[in-house]
């Protein structure tokens, strides 16, 4: 059995979110899910080391589809064509407090505009109009504009990631992503969650800011883009 906050969820965060507290956000059946297309363009497998896993999620990409995965170890099944991807490693922190922050605000539906434009230039990864209901998105204003934003993304049971860390490129340097990331470990922590995060393996800087504020390296994981078997 496993338990809520068993670090096992974590070598496969997407598909245990999906068929857990994100299951409201999920298509597809059996051993394949995925967010609707507008929330994020991640999908999970149950096991890919399991063949009906890859037949499952063929049907739901369709014939040459495209399929986003992420996880600790993903073995591609020989029918399926690699398009793109990377590594990364996956922290956690367990022992970060949080620090609340009176300058940052909680983003609602009227900032996506706005968070995407950030997004676009600060590209921090995936963010879809959708995306901040997955929750807790908040971010930090200048004379108005937007600036710095964190929010939060997969969520398997008793985990909460941290993503979308960016800041405006005229703000870097300012210790704004690190304020915001302590302020969402707090509201994390409100939940009786553990924050964890993934970060490409050649953003040294993202790492070593994570490591001062308490995070520890974890695992290495990979993120593949693939395309289904006609």
């Amino acid at each position: 059995m496993i338990s809520p906050t068993d670090e096992v969820l974590l070598n496969n965060a997407p598909w245990f979110s999906l068929t857990g507290p994100h299951s409201r956000f999920a298509e597809g059946s059996g051993k394949a899910r995925r967010y609707l297309v507008d929330v994020s363009p991640f999908y999970a497998i149950e096991d890919a080391s399991d063949p009906e896993s890859w037949i499952d999620l063929a049907a739901l990409t369709g014939p040459e589809g495209i399929a986003v995965l992420t996880g600790n170890h993903i073995d591609i099944a020989s029918n399926w064509t690699y398009v793109d991807g990377g590594f990364g490693i996956q922290m956690t922190g367990e022992s970060v407090a949080g620090v609340v922050d009176e300058s940052a605000i909680s983003l609602g539906p009227s900032d996506v505009p706005e968070m995407l434009d950030l997004v676009a230039r600060a590209q921090p990864g995936p963010f879809l109009p959708r995306t901040i209901e997955l929750g807790g998105y908040r971010g930090i204003r200048s004379n108005g504009v937007l600036v710095a934003m964190a929010g939060c993304r997969l969520n398997p049971a008793g985990w909460r990631e941290i993503s979308a860390v960016c800041t405006d490129s005229d703000y870097r340097g300012q210790g704004l992503a690190r304020r915001l990331v302590l302020d969402i470990v707090s509201q994390i922590r409100k939940e009786s969650e553990v924050p964890f995060l993934h970060v490409s393996e050649s953003n040294e800087n993202a790492i070593r800011l994570y490591e001062r504020l308490g995070f520890h390296q974890r695992i290495s994981s990979r993120f593949a883009v693939i395309q289904a078997p006609s």
